[in-house]
């Protein structure tokens, strides 16, 4: 005999779920909180992508293949200098803080995953592919997203392209779910009974916890994971609180170069005999050929500082360092750009790993805040902090603040 799909030892049966706690009511809270906050997180996670400057040069665009999806790319500005750390520190911090809220979501919902007959209609059959595409996309997005930030690079691929091409198909399916659901989940909030749907148990089970309850848990998960992870973007005591962030903890090391480090001189294969005194040499090319500059010589030039952070994609960052060195429009000026200074191609000693090479915009080399840093927080950079010398830019991404320079190439790119 067949098993009858309505017995509630099955899952198809809606017999078979018992919370009391489902129900419209709280599915809708949990919904309108998510379509804040992921609509934050899909704004802020094309302002990271476009602050890498794709469309400048290949090296920088992690995504070749994008086409209209860079629709909307620009210029990334300079100012506020902290325009970075701010926009990656929300995206990182709220995506993880909102993974409770994403829990209990499909928590509330998942009676629905199992109710049959699958596709009552056309219309039906599309809604429950855009929910597959909802729900797969929604864990893509966290799992991967929470993987980049721990540096766990297990997943096949880029962490770039998978990240970005997921999101746009997850946002798209969760527009239209927010387009078809919203207006329902506003009117569930303003009734004070709630109607009975098909989330409502028809046998439901006594309850062990008030609705209540179980939003103050949710939400209690979604502030221990917040106070776990903020540190590492807001930095000092709060630092410490960072237990979730691979750049959490106290600050390693003492001394003027005692902040956060991505990669090491090791881990970038820098030998200590190229970054000597008398055998490196900053190469310039532009308009007028070829300088090389020893760091004597480059010591001679006239030197500024800025206040400026390292900011990561991870979402950690340091506070405001001291850096003092060379602004790049002045070493464009030794190559003929006086007036004007162009973009500008920065090349590493780096060996191995992701952006060894990375270009700027003409408005970055032009911020007198931009520098190619010889000394931070007076003292000369450690082999960790990129000496002998280094690129410092104000609101950019870390991974665009160059470290071992041994090449810059002015021009259009």
């Amino acid at each position: 005999m067949r098993d009858d799909p309505r017995d509630p030892r099955f899952p198809t049966s809606p017999g078979f779920w018992r919370s009391p706690l489902r129900g419209p009511w709280f599915t809708s809270l949990l919904g309108l909180v998510l379509l804040a906050g992921i609509t934050v997180l899909f704004v802020t996670g094309l302002a990271s992508y476009a602050a890498y400057n794709p469309n400048l040069s290949p090296v920088n665009d992690k995504t070749p293949d994008k086409g209209i999806l860079g629709f909307y790319l620009f210029a990334w500005p300079t100012n506020p200098h902290w325009l970075y750390r701010l926009n990656q520190g929300v995206h990182v911090t709220l995506g993880i803080t909102l993974i409770p809220v994403l829990l209990a979501k499909l928590w509330s919902v998942v009676p629905r995953l199992f109710a049959l007959p699958p596709a009552r209609s056309l219309a039906h059959a599309l809604e429950r592919i855009s929910l597959l595409l909802l729900v797969g996309g929604a864990l893509f997005e966290f799992v991967t997203g929470v993987l980049n930030v721990q540096l766990d690079y297990v997943f096949p691929g880029s962490f770039y392209p998978l990240h970005f091409y997921g999101a746009w198909v997850f946002f798209a399916a969760f527009v239209a779910h927010a387009l078809l659901k919203t207006p329902t989940a506003l009117r569930n909030l303003r009734r004070l009974r709630e109607e009975k749907d098909d989330l409502v148990s028809p046998r439901p089970a006594r309850p062990t916890v008030s609705r209540r309850g179980a939003l103050w848990f949710v939400g209690g998960g979604s502030l221990l994971l917040f106070a776990t992870t903020v540190g590492q973007n807001l930095g000092g005591p709060l630092r410490r609180t960072a237990l979730l962030a691979p750049h959490g903890g106290g600050e390693p090391g003492s001394g003027p170069n005692g902040f956060q480090i991505n990669k090491t001189a090791a881990y970038a294969g820098i030998d200590t005999a190229e970054t000597a005194e008398d055998t490196w040499r900053l190469v310039v090319t532009g308009r007028t050929g070829t300088v090389r500059l020893s760091r004597a010589r480059l010591a001679e030039l006239p030197l500024y500082s800025a206040a400026l952070p390292i900011a990561c994609v991870e979402g950690w960052s340091t506070p405001d360092q001291w850096w003092r060195g060379v602004r790049l429009s002045d070493l464009a000026a030794l190559v003929g750009y006086e007036d004007d200074p162009p973009d500008v191609f920065v090349e590493s000693l780096q060996r191995h790993g992701a952006f060894r090479k990375a270009a700027l915009r003409a408005n970055q080399v032009a911020d007198p805040r931009s520098l190619l840093a010889l000394y931070v927080n007076g003292e000369e950079l450690s082999p960790d902090h990129g000496h002998p010398a280094r690129i410092i830019v104000p609101a950019a991404p870390g991974v665009l603040n160059t470290k071992w320079v041994a090449r810059m190439t002015f021009g259009d790119l």
